[in-house]
């Protein structure tokens, strides 16, 4: 059967929502694929964190801009979002980082997997598309949350959706009846590891978080270097020290958080792990600001022990 949705005959109002930060030509480029989506978005609300580069966006009655220099996070912008979205009365909410280009059929993909599902009794709390770095040529995996840690969902079918625990937040899908019957993203993350906590509680509560691998985004993870070791080439993510910090201090925080009982210290000794062998890459290979990034990477772990969270990079 070929199953059509169509935006007027459905009525279904979608928000979608962007977190920008001093980078308006890629909010622009977001903008445009939004605008260009075969089944038409409602509006657009863009939270801009910017301070130095503010988002212009001209002549587009679509497009609701909110301005927060004082630099609210991808949190603070999620939850305000979010109560936007339920205030308003849209069907669903439709995230995404400034780096993300949707291709044109993908929130439509989206919404007949959701009616696929919908009709067969299966509560699901995100649905998101495949997300590709077009720089890597990789999928950027949602993540599972295995006894103590989180790890890449394995890409499972090119056909058929398939579950995770928590797809990235660029492209995910989420009804608002959902969000009105759960607690909002956790805005003491601020940067970093916000969806994997939300997708992981989504599930405890019950529901379901899919990928649909037919729906494809082009999304910019991080900032990638191809590095030679004993001849074998691979890549590394290069990150500023706030992001280390923040990366180090929410996972750890997260992955000894979700863990029980004995996994609770194998949590914390796989987050030392961690810590030191992002050291170890920085030393290698970085060559910026490699004492404040081990610094980042030191704190932001031991913070995570101790719950110290907010916003607390100086």
């Amino acid at each position: 059967m070929n199953l059509q949705v169509d935006s007027k005959a459905c009525n279904q109002k979608v928000l979608a929502y962007i977190t920008a930060y001093e980078d308006y030509p890629a909010v622009n480029n977001c903008v445009e694929a939004l605008n260009n989506q075969s089944f038409s978005v409602t509006k657009i609300l863009i939270i801009d964190n910017s301070s130095s580069q503010p988002v212009f966006i001209s002549n587009d009655d679509k497009v609701i801009i909110q301005k927060h220099p004082e630099n609210i996070g991808i949190s603070g912008g999620l939850n305000i979002a979010f109560k936007f979205a339920i205030e308003k009365n849209y069907d669903f909410i439709w995230t995404f980082d400034q780096d993300s280009i949707p291709q044109k059929d993908c929130l439509e993909k989206l919404l007949k997997e959701y009616k696929i599902k919908l009709n067969t009794n299966y509560p699901i709390g995100i649905i998101a598309p495949v997300s590709i770095d077009t720089r890597t040529n990789k999928i950027i995996q949602g993540a599972t949350f295995i006894k103590d840690h989180f790890t890449g969902c394995q890409h499972l079918s090119k056909n058929h959706a398939y579950e995770c625990d928590a797809p990235i937040t660029s492209g995910s899908l989420i009804p608002t009846t959902v969000a009105k019957k759960n607690p909002l993203p956790d805005i003491d993350l601020f940067i970093d590891g916000i969806d994997m906590d939300y997708g992981l509680r989504l599930k405890q509560n019950g529901y379901h978080n899919l990928i649909v691998p037919k729906a494809i985004l082009e999304h910019k993870f991080g900032n990638p270097i191809k590095v030679k070791f004993f001849q074998q080439e691979s890549f590394i993510q290069v990150y500023s020290a706030l992001r280390h910090y923040y990366i180090c201090r929410n996972h750890t925080y997260l992955s000894t958080r979700h863990a029980k009982g004995f996994y609770k210290l194998t949590g914390c000794l796989r987050r030392l792990k961690y810590m030191i062998h992002s050291i170890y890459l920085i030393l290698l290979y970085e060559t910026e600001q490699k004492l404040l990034k081990v610094w980042a990477c030191f704190k932001g772990t031991i913070d995570g022990f101790q719950g110290n969270l907010g916003k607390n990079w100086y």
